[in-house]
């Protein structure tokens, strides 16, 4: 009974389905009928202009999109928790040819106009110090918890008073719109690009980046080419992309997940470490109960020396998440 990751879900059937029909002859790298078909796509879900480019990786889609965004000199304001600092082996650095990562606080890795703001009023006006360039916020978040279109708003108004570009990590984009029920543009509130994921959500190698200033674009797919992530076989990665849109699988799988995760969440009780919005639970833990939970067939991550770390996917049987929030709560 598995709750390591996302990652580890299954491919979608009709995921598979796509990338089979799509295997006809067609025009190489991003000029084939089903690419070209991405930015009207993603335009219809969001309800507003976007140009769209696909890449195969999480990392790949945030790095690109902030090149768009950050010059060498610069700097991106993320949480201290972030995934473009604690998991993605210092991509960003490499992308941005050395601009910085600057770290701000908040509960539940969320921050906050105030806690950007202590960030960026310490810094000089002066060319001895780095200065930020874009802020980066992740929806669904690094512990599970979503930001709510008030709040989106708030950080997209100090974005723009201070200059910035306004980049969402949505790896888990999907778990946040299923959590608040409103629409997508709602949850992506004012950001400038998005990270739209698809992998941890039933895809297999496809991720989108969204612009919503299709002028950013314009830039991303050169530096798209130069960094090896312009395949020469893009249909297969539009093909899921577009199959995830399709009747809302997008959706439906991520309601999926997090309804496993709110079974979980309910034996959990008084153990959370944070509130359950997403697909992720986050408890509190001795090594002992931990090792009795896999001594009864669950596989999850330790998070820290008192904690565990129980992810659910678009394919997590809720039976198996019911026995598990029983174990949980007998402990």
């Amino acid at each position: 009974m598995q709750f390591l990751s996302d990652n580890t879900a299954k491919v979608h059937p009709r995921i598979w389905q796509a990338m089979q029909a799509a295997d006809e002859p067609d025009l190489a790298y991003d000029g084939d009928r089903l690419t070209q078909r991405l930015d009207a796509a993603f335009s219809d879900l969001f309800g507003r202009d976007c140009a769209v480019l696909w890449v195969a990786t999480g990392t790949a889609a945030n790095c690109l999109a902030l090149t768009t965004m950050v010059q060498p000199h610069g700097a991106v304001v993320c949480h201290r928790e972030a995934h473009i600092e604690k998991d993605e082996g210092g991509a960003a650095g490499f992308y941005l040819h050395g601009a910085k990562l600057l770290l701000a606080e908040g509960a539940d890795a969320r921050v906050t106009p105030a806690s950007v703001s202590a960030v960026l009023d310490p810094i000089r006006d002066d060319v001895h110090q780095v200065k930020a360039h874009a802020l980066s916020i992740t929806q669904a978040n690094e512990c599970g918890c979503v930001y709510r279109p008030a709040e989106l708003q708030a950080l997209g108004d100090l974005a723009r008073d201070r200059g910035l570009g306004f980049h969402m990590d949505g790896a888990r984009f999907a778990n946040a719109v299923a959590f608040l029920g409103c629409s997508p543009a709602e949850a992506a509130g004012p950001a400038d690009a998005l990270s739209f994921g698809c992998i941890k959500n039933g895809a297999m190698n496809a991720e989108a980046i969204v612009f919503f200033d299709p002028a950013l674009a314009d830039l991303a797919r050169y530096r798209r080419m130069r960094a090896g992530h312009l395949q020469s076989k893009g249909r297969y990665l539009a093909a899921q992309l577009l199959a995830m849109l399709e009747e809302d699988l997008w959706l439906a799988n991520a309601r999926a997940a997090n309804h496993a995760a709110g079974l979980i969440a309910a034996g959990a009780g008084a153990r959370l470490l944070h509130p359950v919005e997403a697909n992720e639970v986050f408890c509190r833990m001795s090594a002992q109960e931990r090792a009795a939970l896999r001594a009864q067939g669950f596989a999850f991550y330790d998070w820290g020396e008192d904690a565990a770390r129980f992810v659910a996917g678009w394919d997590s049987a809720a039976d198996h998440a019911g026995k598990l929030a029983e174990a949980i709560g007998t402990l």
